[in-house]
C-alpha cells in the first residue's frame, strides 16, 4: 500500500534550544513519533509548561465543555498580530463573543446558497486559467481560493487591481512570517517589542492599508444605498443584538484580514493536498471525474450529488489539516490524566496528531475516503476530527469551506487529469498552514 508523505519525526529527546530551532522551521517535524500514540504529553521550558492533549475527552473539555476556562493563548497569537490586529481569530472573552454575534449571521444556512454563484464563477475562472503541463499546484489553488474570497466578500474577482495587490502582498507575508514569534517562548511584558522581522511588519501594514481601501469603499456604497448583497455588506450592516453596536472601520479591517487568512490560506492548502492525493490514487480521481458530470448548471442543489468529492475532501483534511495545531491557555488550575495543570499552562491541541492517532483510527496514515461511510469512521469523526476546530470557537466558515472545496475540486477534475511528476514527492511542512516544502508539482492534461 502506498502511503501519502508524512514529515519525519525528531528524536525523543532534544535540548530546548534545538527544539525551538526546529519548531520555528517546521512544527510538524519538530515533534517526536510517540505523539501519534500518546494520550497526553508534557513539555517543560524555564518559563511555562505545555501539555499536548490527544485524549478525546480532554479535547472536548477544552473546546466544548469549558471553553471559557481555556482562552486562546497570546503566546502563539503574537506572531500574527501585525496582520490580524484584534480579529476574531485572536481575541477572547466578551470581545470575542461580541465579534461572533456580528459575524455569524453572515455565514448562517441560507447565506451559503447566496454565495454559491460567486463560488461557481471563481471555480470556472480557475478552470479557464489552468494550462496543460507540469504545474506547481499550490499556486493554482491559492489563486482560486483568493478569488473565492474576493467574489464572496466584496463581489470583485481576483483580477480587480486592489484584490490582486492584496493577494500578491499576502504571498510575501506568508514567506516572511515564521509560524511562531520569539514571544511564544519568553515571558515578555506587553510593552516590550516583539522582534518582528522588518519585512513582516511592512508587508502586514501594506495589506491592511489595501483592505482599508476596500472596506471604506464598501462603507461609502452602503451609505449611498448601492452596496451589493455580499458578505462584506452583511457583516458591516449587522448590529450586535445585545449592544446595537457595529464594527468600526478599524475592526472591519481586522476581520477582513482573518477572513482572507482563514478562507484563502486554509482552502488553498486543503485543495492542493487533495489534488496531490488524487494524482497518487488515480482510481479515486477517475471516480470523482465521473461524478463531476453532474456539474451542468449553477444550482446549489448540485452539491448533494458530489458525495464522493466531499468524502475525498474530508479525507484530505484528515491527513493534511490546514491548521495543524491550536494553542489554548489554562485560565485556572486543572488536573489532566493525574497531572497538575497550573494556571498559565499552554494546552496544545493538534489536529495533525489527533487525525493520525494510532489508537483511534484504523490505518491512520492511509488515504481511505470510504472510511467516512462506515460506522467506525463516523465515530472517529465525532471523537477525533477537527480540521475547523470544535465547540463554540469552531471556524465560522466551516460550512463555506465544505462547499467551496468539493465544488472547485469537481470542476477541475471534469476538465483536467492530474498525474504525479517523477522525483517530486512533496514534503509537508507547517508555515501559516500545512504546505509542501518545495511545492506540489503535478502534470496537468485535458481530459
Amino acid at each position: 500500500m502506498i502511503l501519502p508523505p508524512k514529515p519525519p519525526a525528531r528524536p525523543d529527546k532534544v535540548s530546548l534550544w534545538r527544539y525551538v530551532k526546529l519548531f520555528r522551521q517546521d512544527i510538524l517535524s519538530a515533534q517526536p513519533a510517540k505523539l501519534y500514540r500518546a494520550w497526553m504529553a508534557e513539555f517543560r521550558t524555564p518559563f511555562f509548561r505545555s501539555f499536548m492533549v490527544n485524549d478525546p475527552t480532554l479535547v472536548d473539555l477544552v473546546l466544548k465543555e469549558r471553553p471559557d476556562d481555556f482562552p486562546k493563548s497570546s503566546r502563539v497569537s503574537e506572531g500574527l498580530r501585525p496582520l490580524l490586529g484584534e480579529s476574531v481569530f485572536l481575541t477572547n472573552g466578551e470581545t470575542w463573543k461580541r465579534q461572533r454575534r456580528i459575524i455569524d449571521p453572515a455565514f448562517e444556512g441560507g447565506r451559503l446558497r447566496d454565495t454559491f454563484p460567486a463560488m461557481w464563477a471563481a471555480a470556472q475562472a480557475c478552470v479557464a486559467r489552468l494550462e496543460e503541463g507540469i504545474i506547481e499546484i499550490e499556486e493554482v489553488t491559492s489563486h482560486a481560493a483568493a478569488d473565492v474570497i474576493f467574489r464572496t466578500l466584496f463581489s470583485i474577482p481576483i483580477e480587480n487591481e486592489i484584490a490582486a495587490e492584496v493577494f500578491n502582498e499576502f504571498r510575501d507575508y506568508q514567506r516572511s512570517q515564521p509560524i511562531v514569534n520569539i514571544a511564544a517562548f519568553l515571558p515578555l511584558p506587553r510593552w516590550m517589542p516583539r522582534f518582528f522581522r522588518r519585512r513582516t511588519r511592512e508587508t502586514a501594514k501594506s495589506i491592511r492599508n489595501l483592505i482599508a481601501r476596500l472596506t471604506q469603499a464598501r462603507a461609502d456604497e452602503i451609505a449611498a444605498g448601492t452596496a451589493p448583497d455580499d458578505l462584506a455588506t452583511k457583516i458591516m450592516t449587522t448590529a450586535d443584538p445585545e449592544t446595537g453596536e457595529r464594527f468600526t472601520p478599524e475592526e472591519m479591517v481586522d476581520q477582513v484580514a482573518i477572513f482572507f487568512l482563514a478562507g484563502h490560506e486554509t482552502s488553498a492548502s486543503a485543495l492542493a493536498w487533495t489534488l496531490y492525493l488524487l494524482a497518487l490514487y488515480p482510481e479515486w480521481q477517475e471516480r470523482l471525474a465521473q461524478e463531476s458530470a453532474a456539474l451542468n448548471e449553477c444550482d446549489f442543489k448540485v452539491m448533494s450529488e458530489l458525495k464522493l468529492s466531499r468524502d475525498v475532501f474530508r479525507e484530505a483534511l484528515r491527513l493534511y489539516p490546514p491548521v495543524p495545531m491550536m494553542v489554548r491557555e489554562a485560565g485556572c488550575p486543572h488536573t489532566f490524566r493525574g497531572r497538575e495543570v497550573k494556571t498559565g499552562s499552554q494546552i496544545v491541541l493538534s489536529p495533525w496528531h489527533l487525525h493520525r492517532h494510532e489508537r483511534i483510527w484504523a490505518r491512520p496514515d492511509a488515504f481511505e475516503p470510504e472510511r467516512w461511510q462506515t460506522e467506525e469512521g463516523r465515530r472517529c469523526a465525532r471523537e477525533a476530527y477537527m480540521p475547523f476546530s470544535a465547540g463554540s470557537r469552531v471556524c465560522t466558515g466551516a460550512g463555506f469551506a465544505m462547499v467551496e472545496g468539493p465544488l472547485i475540486l469537481s470542476m477541475l477534475l471534469k476538465m483536467f487529469r492530474f498525474e504525479l511528476v517523477e522525483g517530486r514527492v512533496p514534503q509537508p511542512v507547517a508555515h501559516l498552514t500545512v504546505r509542501a516544502k518545495d511545492g506540489i508539482w503535478l502534470k496537468v492534461s485535458k481530459r
